[in-house]
């Protein structure tokens, strides 16, 4: 009886130790908001299949909020902790005097993501051709339809004026526009653009994130409040991301798709491996998760170029945390 006794104690006490590991090793689940599914945004789908967040001990629940608006509205409103979203939003919060406002601390793209995409062949195109042309291009007061047109200004071309430009459809329906409209140029993210080169359904002729220079295009933010609460979670959470960062970087771009593919299903494996590579090869993503002062003043420009920039001091010191993400790479 007595060595029964003894044996239930060890028992219970083996129990207890194992329950208490299994909770200490138990991961921290972060809800993650991505404005669209977008192969842009590869090296966050290279940090979730690679396991990167895994080995920071979190959970990354990952669903796409499909607009820059719904982004923010569950960021603001805790449906989500993290938002994958462009850094103007953040921006336009802090202009209508958000108490709790949302600050970026982790930069993913840092140009451009849109190419212009032609109905027709332009072996010898200038920007000159957009003149009097029918353009179908993004939504107003988002980063793309700024960036192009910041493009165009530079180029001498006033998008209002020295052609037809359209921005009356949603970013989903763009492709099917171009289609089926009269259009006679677009801006598509990859591998869109891939897709219709392949189908001879356009032809890619120029590349805004060349023309642009450096941006933070997409950028990772959480609510002020968040971040002072969970400092050492979104610390993690920009060690993941900063390791695919690199993975990426140093990887062939037929892994990285391979890697990827399952987020792409309806896409070809030589298309993705392309627009990769695109990406890749005009410094698209980030190598490393700083959003620094000199793309933030880029942004803004561009946002005033455009007539979208809010009245007002934009504050880079509170909107941009960079803390964070040099505590990660120095360490």
């Amino acid at each position: 009886m007595r060595r029964f006794k003894i044996f239930a104690l060890v028992s219970c006490i083996g129990l207890l130790f194992l329950s208490a590991c299994n909770s200490s090793s138990e991961n921290t689940t972060i809800k993650l908001g991505e404005v669209t599914r977008s192969l842009f945004y590869t090296p966050q789908y290279v940090a979730i299949e690679k396991g990167f967040f895994e080995e920071e001990g979190l959970d990354v629940e990952l669903q796409t909020t499909w607009g820059g608006d719904k982004t923010m509205t569950a960021l603001l409103s805790d449906g989500i902790d993290v938002a994958l979203v462009g850094s103007e939003t953040s921006i336009y919060v802090y202009a209508q005097d958000s108490k709790d406002f949302a600050v970026n601390f982790a930069q993913l793209t840092q140009t451009d993501g849109t190419f212009l995409v032609a109905k027709e062949e332009h072996p010898d195109f200038t920007w000159e051709d957009l003149k009097d042309s029918n353009f179908l291009g993004q939504r107003k007061g988002g980063m793309p339809q700024m960036v192009g047109e910041y493009v165009l200004k530079q180029h001498e071309i006033d998008p209002h004026n020295d052609l037809s430009l359209h921005q009356n459809i949603e970013f989903a329906n763009i492709p099917g526009a171009f289609l089926s409209g009269d259009y006679e140029y677009v801006q598509l993210f990859e591998p869109t653009a891939s897709v219709f080169e392949k189908e001879g359904n356009g032809h890619v002729i120029a590349s805004f994130g060349e023309e642009s220079g450096h941006v933070p295009y997409t950028v990772f933010m959480a609510k002020q409040s968040y971040i002072q609460d969970n400092k050492e979670n979104i610390e993690k959470f920009t060690k993941a991301i900063y390791k695919a960062q690199q993975w990426v970087d140093e990887t062939d771009s037929t892994e990285i798709a391979e890697t990827i593919a399952k987020y792409f299903e309806d896409i070809d494996i030589d298309i993705l491996t392309s627009s990769i590579e695109r990406y890749k090869s005009q410094g698209s993503f980030a190598t490393d998760p700083i959003l620094d002062e000199e793309e933030w003043n880029n942004l803004t420009t561009i946002m005033q170029e455009a007539g979208e920039l809010p009245e007002g001091e934009i504050s880079y010191d509170e909107l941009v945390n960079t803390e964070i993400a040099e505590d990660v790479i120095n360490k």
